[in-house]
């Protein structure tokens, strides 16, 4: 018999405050402390979504995209193609920086059904057209 488990990503930051207010506004979602560690607080989207995000005062904010580079780990926001703009904007407005790597068709504020970002920390995510918002 398999032990019932749940998975949390974990985003490490030197302000996870400020961090997790970010997603908490870009996600709709609650944020709370974590139970039993004073460093990490919770995320909680509507949709069942935990997003972790700890407190590492050393932590090195990553350089991303790296065009010669492999993709990556990000987080994938998934949001219906009519309202990618919408999306773009808030992320923008809330504190995200657009990038893009050469070649990969991926522009901020162009026709694409992705767009890349890095959140106040320098964490990747994607903005990502899809008309099934499950996974």
């Amino acid at each position: 018999m398999t032990v019932p488990k749940t998975s949390v990503l974990v985003l490490d930051c030197a302000e996870p405050e400020e961090l997790a207010r970010f997603y908490g506004c870009l996600l709709g979602a609650r944020v709370g402390p974590a139970e039993g560690d004073a460093d990490l607080l919770l995320v909680s989207g509507p949709s069942g979504t935990v997003l972790g995000i700890r407190r590492d005062p050393d932590r090195i904010t990553p350089s991303w995209p790296v065009p010669d580079g492999p993709e990556q780990p990000h987080l994938r926001i998934l949001v219906t193609p009519e309202t990618l703009d919408e999306a773009e904007r808030e992320a923008v407005a809330l504190g995200a920086r657009p990038v893009a790597a050469e070649g990969d068709g991926s522009r901020p504020g162009g026709r694409t059904t992705q767009r890349r970002y890095a959140d106040p920390a320098g964490h990747a995510f994607v903005l990502a057209a899809a008309r099934a918002l499950t996974p």
